[in-house]
């Protein structure tokens, strides 16, 4: 028999279910808009930094797998679980850079420049040894490695943007400004390249990339990009990586001369986006994630494509470049030349090095130790990356704030007449 009574009451749970569900969604739509409303600068980058994390978290969960089989551990429980707790780490730091006025850089970067030297040297003769190169400080308190170069980088471009900025009346004089400019970023690419060549040529080509911007005379230019290529060769044929380098750079022009063991790592990323095709084989289903020695970070590009397809591959490019534009309209927006010479820096610094890792993976470059910003697993870089992000949106903020009130400007200018 029917009963009324218990449908009636049925009818009533569902809705009760229905209205719970709703107020639940209602609650965590109303938290999103309140984190959204205490975020500044421009959105689109905002949208970039999640998208990559996301992308990022995916992707190394796959690329670990080898690495937690070999060391015994779970990937779920230990390495994920690492790499999602930096990924948080590092979007808190975006948020915390973001909110600081970016005129307070300018201080902090003599700083930075300061404890950068000796801690780059300190790094070259006490720093961890890995592939015969030098580039890791052990923190003692917590037990992680440092990679100083992150920081190295950090600090000269913000460097370079206060000097630049306070330079400006005399630019064009070498020894009130050039030398002492000049100064900082040859030491800078000398201590970085000794250990780690790729990252001091980047931060060259950005530091060159500055100058122009910031109007220093095309011949002290060319002298300075006569100076780094002297500097370059003492570096490849007198350092103490002379015979990797050599061996890289040979194995790049010349892979058909060399043994399999010189270009394994490049071999398995062609297999990889060779058997990747245009849609991929789907996540998690990478098998030269299994060869490739560090398939989460220098060669996780690869990966991408391997899983993802060339539809995939490209989408990470277009974030990067559409990352560029955003950061161009910040420069060409600043009003304030420190603002505009260090959104340029850092905005240069993180697509000239995802391109790079790019390139490398698809090998149109030798081999590198370079991460892909924001996506490659490390503490460190994920830490000075968002860091960076962080300072790019500071000067965003400040760029629409400055727009708000010129328009608030003209509007109480344009309703005066009318008053009067």
């Amino acid at each position: 028999m029917f009963n009324s009574n218990t449908y009636m009451d049925q009818v009533e749970n569902v809705k009760s279910v229905r209205d719970d569900a709703s107020a639940m969604f209602d609650r965590q739509v109303s938290f999103v808009q309140r984190a959204l409303d205490k975020t500044k600068g421009d959105r689109w980058i905002w949208i970039i930094i999640l998208l990559l994390s996301m992308i990022s978290i995916m992707v190394v969960y796959s690329a670990t797998g080898a690495i937690a089989y070999k060391k015994g551990v779970s990937v779920e429980k230990y390495l994920l679980f690492k790499h999602v707790i930096f990924v948080l780490l590092g979007i808190g730091m975006i948020y915390i850079a973001h909110l600081l006025d970016y005129k307070y850089y300018a201080g902090i970067s003599k700083i930075l420049m300061i404890v950068t030297v000796p801690l780059l040297l300190y790094t070259l003769a006490f720093g961890q040894t890995l592939n015969d190169a030098s580039r890791w400080v052990k923190i003692p308190v917590i037990g992680l490695t440092f990679q100083t170069s992150d920081l190295a980088k950090l600090a000269l471009i913000t460097f370079l943007a206060r000097m630049l900025t306070r330079k400006q009346e005399n630019i064009k004089d070498v020894k009130q400004a050039f030398l002492p400019i000049m100064g900082s970023v040859c030491v800078v690419f000398v201590l970085i390249a000794l250990a780690n060549l790729s990252t001091a040529l980047m931060l060259f080509g950005v530091s060159i990339l500055l100058l122009i911007i910031g109007r220093i005379s095309i011949k002290q230019i060319a002298t300075v990009c006569a100076g780094g290529l002297v500097l370059l060769m003492l570096v490849v044929f007198l350092g103490p990586r002379r015979e990797t380098y050599k061996s890289r750079i040979n194995s790049f022009l010349h892979p058909e001369l060399q043994h399999s063991d010189k270009t394994y790592q490049s071999d398995h990323s062609k297999i990889a986006l060779a058997t990747g095709g245009f849609l991929g084989k789907g996540p998690g289903n990478s098998t030269e994630r299994n060869f490739l020695p560090h398939p989460y970070s220098d060669f996780i590009f690869a990966i991408i494509i391997e899983e993802y397809g060339t539809v995939g591959g490209l989408a990470v490019m277009v974030l990067y470049l559409v990352l560029l534009y955003r950061c161009v309209r910040i420069v060409n927006r600043s009003p304030k030349a420190f603002g505009a010479l260090l959104a340029a820096g850092l905005s240069f610094s993180l697509t000239i090095q995802a391109f790079a890792n790019m390139a490398v993976a698809v090998g149109l470059g030798p081999v590198t130790g370079v991460p892909l910003p924001l996506v490659s697993m490390g503490g460190t870089s994920m830490i000075f990356t968002s860091i960076a992000f962080g300072i790019i949106l500071s000067v965003s903020r400040d760029v629409e704030e400055n727009s708000s009130v010129k328009k608030e400007d003209k509007v109480v200018v344009g309703e005066i007449p009318a008053m009067a």
